[in-house]
């Protein structure tokens, strides 16, 4: 992991870059532009970045032709008359006769030639002096100055000030907290690179979108090293960022205003709230309690019948709970949880707020409330917190049902050794089949999931199968088996034991097992060709899973949008496809599902290197890393790091690859060798990166091997993907007619264009090649619809077409504009007069990057007549005489496929094949 020196100071020193304010910039541009305009006022609360956003602003009208100026106006500078617009006023100007002074400012300003204009910015104008603020109308009025100023929300200010900011002169703008997506790009502008999607939505809930608080969080994190960088993704290694001393500060002092009458009700909503208004009435009055809202200071939200009380901010609860002593926070919990008790505990989480005050406050609870409780945060998902209270259970009150939530809470965290240990102990005490059924169910998810332990998976599973005497026992374990059949190599296996897999859910034993069967059935589906059958199916079982009834103990519904992008990629429906994993993902992410949206994650970066994304796919593959490991997933960790690694190549980062393929290398197991849902797949990075290095001969044979594999496990899809892989990188001859045949059984526009594509390749036809860009350009697949363009514009300039080439020319490019910098060797050989062959742009790359004669020769079993022989082809057809030339010709902006065709020039005396 590269270390980031002092990054922390760095951020904390300079002015953050203003990101996601375009709107708030456009409407100030707008009114501006209004000659009836006089003033722009900026209102919002303290902290979401008006400062930063009206020195923007000045800038902006410093820039169309106005004089800048800064006032300052603060609660020290107002008792002092005029004394905020002292930066503004002109020295030696007699102000002792306001009437006269006032003139004789406006005249000074405006110049000799009574021409200039003031765009002046006042920060927190409602501290401004009543005669700065008369002297800032009369100079609007003259038309001297227009103003830019700042206003905090709800705090008040006096008449001349008002009148600044009221009438048909002044334009208003309300700045609101940034949203998820606007925080975001913030966060990755000033970290210079991507988040991690977890650790952005944390600090959006830390913050709520308060650019003043973010700021503080980010400085916090880095500070304290868990806000840290694996080399390609931002990530935190805690569940929550970190406050700085300065934000717990600046809160502290604004909970203050709550004074000692409403400090107890703040403490008792961040010890044990939300609560409940007659709650809240017992630590204050309701006029207290308005009071309080109106500050800001505690949030009030009514559903139907029931008001509840919060703190506005989980930052204040933080602050609040460090400064609360351990008696009193003991006190104050234990009586909470019998005030509640008293009531009858009546609401459906009573049972676990209950057990939570009583163990933070003593160390026990009720067993009996314990278990309750912990069958509450199963439903909600809520792991740590069921581990926590089975941890607190005495042993003599453990059962199959508390050791099977234990080692199921314990799986869904990454701990899947220590899961199976207790599985295995769930498994001992389990007195009937339908307990024991339970928990062979959850343990080969562990193993299987998680561990990637498929052969001991399986081998559970069986022996399971051969105990269960009940029908329906047996069907759960086909289903489970056929389930883990379909994302191990074996789909066509996998697909057959779930052949009599039916929509009826209500008729079936387990919908658990259903619901996974289902979605695995639907996942398997498009690896033999079958994405629309894929497509219905699994858009018919995210609606049942969503009617289901206690669907809090079930999987996330969203958990069957994972097979339909999977489906609608190989059906060639890719933007759908994004969108759908995008949905998913947010999905599963508010529903605290970690597994599947690794894997969704990891889709994501697989659907955009399909597209010709690297930048995308990259970013999408590196969170699906952080998160495999951060909870120990090692089943998708060497898919998501072979993909890092291809993204990289495909962007030129052959260092960033090589590292990220040494990792891979370290992490596939024997474990995990069989245990892949893209059989063959991952060679793509280790072969991208062979061919971008001269070694395309290898890169060539290992892809046709992985093909073999794919096509030996029936699984089309990655089969498909490989060949076309081939044909890019120089044999699609080999490929055409196993891509044809693929083509035949395979639903979508997907498949037949990639036959299509690889079938041009190999005859060269700049016709063929233009309309397969067309096609793939219209499916979603942009970097080979810029290759197939750039090859036709190659094929058309040797046959002197120069009005073919340069429409073949801006399909390419035009493409290549969302290809976010992809080099591919077909664009780099596509530039020359005339295409390079593969065995030419084999012997260029390496000459290019200073191989010997006789080492390339030796690489490729020819001999240095041939090589030199294939080096002066490559010369000519690149109007080129030297190796530098070379380099430079297939660098990286040549690689885009941004070059022009180089004007062939005469060959300098005595060059060659030697240089």
């Amino acid at each position: 992991m590269p270390e980031v020196v002092g990054l922390g100071d760095q951020l904390g020193a300079v002015r953050w870059p203003l990101v996601g304010r375009d709107a708030e910039l456009n409407a100030f541009s707008s009114a501006w532009a209004d000659q009836d305009c006089q003033a722009v006022v900026i209102f919002g609360s303290v902290g979401v970045g008006k400062s930063r956003l009206a020195a923007e602003c000045l800038s902006i009208a410093v820039r169309g032709g106005f004089e800048g100026a800064t006032a300052i106006a603060s609660e020290t500078a107002s008792v002092v008359p005029l004394g905020a617009l002292a930066p503004v006023i002109p020295t030696k100007v007699d102000l002792s006769d306001p009437v006269r002074g006032f003139d004789t400012v406006a005249k000074a300003l405006a110049g000799e030639g009574g021409e200039s204009r003031w765009a002046v910015l006042v920060d927190d104008l409602q501290h401004l002096d009543a005669a700065s603020a008369v002297l800032l109308r009369q100079l609007m009025d003259t038309g001297v100055v227009r103003l830019i100023a700042t206003v905090r929300t709800g705090e008040p200010f006096g008449e001349a000030v008002q009148a600044l900011t009221h009438g048909h002169f002044v334009r208003r703008l309300d700045l609101t907290e940034l949203d998820w997506p606007r925080m975001n790009e913030v966060l990755r502008s000033v970290l210079g690179g991507p988040i991690g999607r977890r650790a952005s939505k944390e600090f959006y809930s830390a913050s709520h979108g308060n650019l003043l608080y973010l700021r503080e969080l980010v400085l916090g994190a880095l500070t304290s090293n868990v806000l840290v960088n694996d080399g390609a993704i931002w990530e935190l290694t805690t569940d929550r960022p970190i406050a700085t001393a300065r934000l717990k500060e600046l809160i502290a002092n604004r909970l203050a205003a709550a004074g000692e009458a409403g400090r107890p009700v703040l403490e008792l909503a961040a010890l044990a709230g939300p609560l409940s208004l007659g709650d809240a009435q017992e630590a204050a009055s309701i006029e207290l309690l308005a009071d309080l809202e109106e500050a800001g200071l505690i949030q009030v939200d009514v559903d139907r019948k029931r008001t509840t009380i919060a703190l506005p901010h989980p930052l204040h609860g933080e602050v609040l709970r460090a400064g609360i002593p351990m008696d009193r926070r003991r006190a104050v919990l234990l009586e909470q949880a019998q005030r509640v008790e008293s009531w009858g505990a009546r609401r459906q989480d009573d049972a676990l707020r209950i057990a939570t005050w009583r163990l933070a406050a003593s160390g026990t609870a009720d067993p009996a409330v314990l278990v309750q409780a912990a069958t509450i945060a199963r439903h909600a998902h809520d792991y740590p917190q069921v581990i926590a209270l089975l941890e607190a259970l005495p042993a003599r009150r453990q059962s199959t049902t508390t050791r099977l939530f234990y080692g199921e809470a314990l799986m869904e965290l990454g701990q899947w050794q220590r899961a199976e240990n207790a599985l295995a102990e769930a498994y001992a005490m389990a007195t009937n089949e339908r307990e024991r059924l339970s928990v062979v169910i959850t343990r080969t998810l562990n193993l299987f999931w998680v561990g990637a332990q498929t052969e001991q998976a399986f081998e559970i599973n069986e022996a399971a199968y051969k105990e269960m005497e009940l029908f329906d026992s047996r069907r759960v374990l086909t289903i489970n088996e056929g389930s883990m059949r379909c994302v191990a190599g074996d789909p066509a296996r996998g697909l057959a034991l779930l052949s009599d897999l039916g929509p009826e859910i209500d008729q079936e034993p387990d919908v658990t097992s259903w619901l996974i069967g289902a979605g695995m059935k639907s996942t398997a589906l498009p690896m033999v060709g079958r994405s629309f059958q894929a497509i219905e199916e699994s858009e018919r079982n995210y609606r049942l899973h969503t009617r289901l009834k206690d669907s809090a103990l079930l999987p996330p519904p969203a958990v069957q949008l994972n097979p339909l992008l999977y489906a609608l990629l190989e059906a060639g429906q890719i933007r759908r496809a994004r969108e759908v994993a995008h949905e998913a993902f947010d999905d599963l992410l508010a529903a605290r599902a970690v597994f599947p949206r690794i894997w969704t994650a990891a889709q994501l970066g697989r659907i955009e290197l399909i597209a010709g994304h690297p930048l995308d796919a990259y970013t999408w593959y590196a969170e699906a890393a952080s998160l495999a490991r951060a909870h120990h997933q090692t089943r998708v960790l060497p898919q998501a790091l072979a993909g890092m690694a291809t993204a990289a190549v495909v962007r030129g980062q052959f260092d960033t690859a090589d590292r990220h393929l040494r990792v891979y290398d370290s992490t596939k197991t024997e474990a995990v060798r069989d245990a892949t849902l893209f059989v063959g797949e991952e060679v793509l990075g280790r072969v991208w990166l062979l061919a971008a290095r001269g070694s395309t001969s290898e890169a060539l044979n290992i892809l046709a091997l992985a093909a073999d594999s794919a096509r030996a496990a029936t699984h089309s899809a990655s089969e498909m993907l490989l060949l076309t892989e081939l044909a890019r990188l120089g044999r699609p001859a080999a490929t055409v007619g196993r891509l044809v045949e693929l083509a035949m059984t395979s639903d979508g526009d997907l498949a037949p264009a990639r036959a299509r594509f690889a079938a041009a390749l190999n005859t060269g036809d700049p016709r063929d090649l233009c309309t397969c860009s067309a096609e793939l350009e219209a499916i979603g697949m942009d970097l080979c619809a810029a290759e197939a363009a750039a090859t036709a514009a190659a094929s058309w300039r040797k046959l002197e077409n120069s009005r073919q080439a340069i429409a073949a020319d801006h399909q390419a490019q035009r493409c290549l504009e969302r290809c976010q910098g992809a080099r591919t060797p077909l664009l780099a050989g596509a530039t020359a007069t005339s295409p390079l062959t593969a065995r030419e742009r084999e012997v260029a790359t390496m000459a290019a990057q200073g191989v010997p004669r006789r080492d390339i020769a030796r690489h490729l079993t020819l001999s240095v007549r041939t090589i030199d022989t294939h080096l002066q082809r490559v010369y000519a057809k690149l109007g080129i005489s030297t190796r530098g030339e070379l380099a430079e010709i297939l660098s990286a902006n040549r690689l885009s496929g941004q070059n022009r065709k180089k004007t062939p020039r005469a060959r300098k005396k005595g060059s060659g094949s030697s240089k």
